[in-house]
C-alpha cells in the first residue's frame, strides 16, 4: 500500500513539474489561432522621413494581433452570417481568390468585420510595433534595407497574393505582409501634428481626423500595397482615407487585434496552487477533488488552456 501510494505521488510530482513547464509556455506563446501576441514594452514610434512621423517613445500593454491579413474566405464567411454586403472588386479575378487578402473594403467594413470576430481593429502604435519587431525601430519589417523578394509592391506582381506569402519578409514578431500587399486600416483618426502631442503610454490617436479640403475627417492607414511604391512601405509610413471611403479600395484591406488578458500575480499564483493540487488528486485518482481544484484554478485564470484541457481529462476520468 506504501509502495502504491509513493508511486501516486511520483506520478503527481512529474505531472505537477511537466504541465507547470508546458502551461508557462502555453501562455506565452499566446492562445488565439492565427493571432501572435506581442509583449508590453517600449518601442521608437515614427521616423525622420516626413514631418508627420515624429520620433518619439511608446509603451504598449500586451496585445493580440492577426498573423495574416484578413483573406476573402474569412470575409465570405462574415457575409453570410450577417448578410454584410460584398466590398468593391469582390469578383475581380486578380482579386478574390479566397487566400488572397480581402480588398475594397472601408473603415466601417474592416471595423464591423472585427467586431463580429470577437476582436477590434489595432491602433496605430500596436500596428507599428507589431511591423517594427522586437528590436523596435526596424526600417522595414525585416529589416533596414528594401528587399524586392520579401514583399509584394509598386505592381511588381500585378495583383495581391495570399495572405500568407512572403516568409522571408515576416516582422520580428512572425506577422506576415506588414509592407506591401494591401493597405491595412487601423483605428486611429489621423492628424499630422498628432506625434507631437500623443500619450507615450497606449496612445490611441486623435480626438478627431483631420479634415482635407473639406472631403470629411480620415482615418489611418498602414503598410503600403500592391500598387504602392517602395516609399510607402518603411514601417512607419502614414496614409490615410475617409472612413466609409474605398477609392484605394484596389488595395485597401486590414487585419485584425485583441487585447490580451491580463491576470495578476496574486491571481496567477492561486490558479497555480490549485492546478498543482488538481494534478496531485489526479496522480491519486482521487477526481472529484481533483475536479475541485482545477475550477479554483480556472476562477483565479478563466482562459487559461493548460487548466481548461486538465478539467477536460477529469471529466473524461471521471466517466469511465
Amino acid at each position: 500500500m506504501r509502495r502504491h501510494t509513493g508511486l501516486q505521488i511520483g506520478i503527481g510530482a512529474m505531472l505537477v513539474a511537466g504541465s507547470m513547464s508546458m502551461a508557462v509556455s502555453a501562455k506565452a506563446a499566446g492562445d488565439h489561432k492565427d493571432m501572435v501576441l506581442i509583449p508590453s514594452g517600449e518601442f521608437t514610434m515614427g521616423s525622420n522621413e516626413h514631418s508627420d512621423e515624429v520620433r518619439h517613445q511608446v509603451v504598449l500593454d500586451a496585445y493580440l494581433i492577426d498573423k495574416f491579413e484578413a483573406s476573402n474566405a474569412r470575409y465570405k464567411e462574415f457575409m453570410r452570417a450577417t448578410g454584410h454586403p460584398a466590398p468593391a472588386y469582390w469578383d475581380d479575378p486578380r482579386l478574390s481568390k479566397p487566400e488572397q487578402p480581402v480588398v475594397g473594403v472601408s473603415w466601417t467594413d474592416a471595423n464591423a468585420f472585427c467586431k463580429w470576430d470577437g476582436k477590434r481593429l489595432p491602433t496605430e502604435a500596436e500596428w507599428e510595433k507589431a511591423a517594427k519587431g522586437p528590436e523596435g525601430d526596424n526600417h522595414y519589417p525585416w529589416g533596414h534595407h528594401l528587399d524586392p523578394k520579401k514583399a509584394n509592391y509598386g505592381q511588381n506582381v500585378g495583383r495581391t497574393t495570399p495572405v500568407d506569402s512572403y516568409p522571408e519578409g515576416v516582422s520580428g514578431y512572425g506577422v506576415y505582409n506588414m509592407a506591401g500587399n494591401v493597405f491595412e486600416w487601423v483605428d486611429d483618426w489621423y492628424d499630422p501634428k498628432y506625434y507631437r502631442t500623443s500619450n507615450a503610454l497606449n496612445p490611441r490617436g486623435a480626438d478627431k481626423g483631420y479634415n482635407f479640403a473639406n472631403q470629411g475627417p480620415v482615418k489611418v492607414l498602414r503598410g503600403g500595397s500592391w500598387l504602392a511604391p517602395e516609399t510607402s512601405l518603411h514601417t512607419s509610413h502614414r496614409f490615410w482615407n475617409q472612413p466609409e471611403n474605398n477609392s484605394y479600395g484596389v488595395g485597401l484591406g486590414f487585419r485584425c487585434a485583441k487585447s490580451a488578458s491580463v491576470v495578476s500575480d496574486e491571481a496567477a499564483q492561486a490558479g497555480r496552487d490549485a492546478f498543482i493540487q488538481a494534478l496531485v488528486g489526479m496522480g491519486a485518482e482521487k477526481n472529484a477533488d481533483a475536479l475541485a481544484s482545477i475550477e479554483k484554478a480556472l476562477a483565479a485564470d478563466p482562459d487559461n488552456k493548460e487548466y481548461l484541457a486538465t478539467r477536460d481529462l477529469i471529466k473524461k476520468s471521471m466517466k469511465k
